[in-house]
């Protein structure tokens, strides 16, 4: 059984996050990322790199999976993912104001969407950061 698990900022030291994703708009639109290697549908985001701070991981990966140029990007909230272990992540929002060419080669294509897509790469996680995502932004 997979858990999903949610953390005010601070609350998880920066030294423990392995993870940063960024649930992204672009002209009220929601922006997915595909795989070139697959056929489903992931929000941007990826693994902290040594010395990084997650922060910094957010925006070199949203720049890499979306192509963004310009963009208003702010952290959320930590979560956890557990199975066996627990890992954790940098939840972040990011509204895109300008998009350029896609910089990582590991990403097929970007699409929009009214709302989250089906076909999910991480179904079990997706969502629940989603509505995390949106449930922030319904109560600003």
């Amino acid at each position: 059984m997979l858990e999903v698990k949610f953390y005010v900022l601070g609350e998880i030291d920066d030294s423990l996050l392995d993870f940063a994703v960024i649930v992204s708009s672009y002209n009220e639109k929601w922006i997915y990322c595909r795989h070139k290697e697959r056929d489903t549908w992931e929000i941007p985001g990826g693994r902290v790199d040594l010395g990084e701070s997650p922060l910094k991981t957010a925006e070199r990966e949203l720049q890499e999976e979306t192509g963004a140029l310009i963009f208003d990007l702010q952290p959320l909230c930590i979560y956890s993912v557990a199975r066996d272990t627990e890992s954790y992540g940098l939840l972040c929002y990011a509204k895109i104001e300008k998009l350029g060419e896609l910089q990582n080669t590991e990403i097929g294509k970007i699409d929009f969407f009214d709302d989250e897509p089906q076909k999910l790469t991480y179904p079990q996680i997706q969502p629940k950061l989603f509505a995390q995502v949106k449930s922030f932004l319904n109560t600003k």
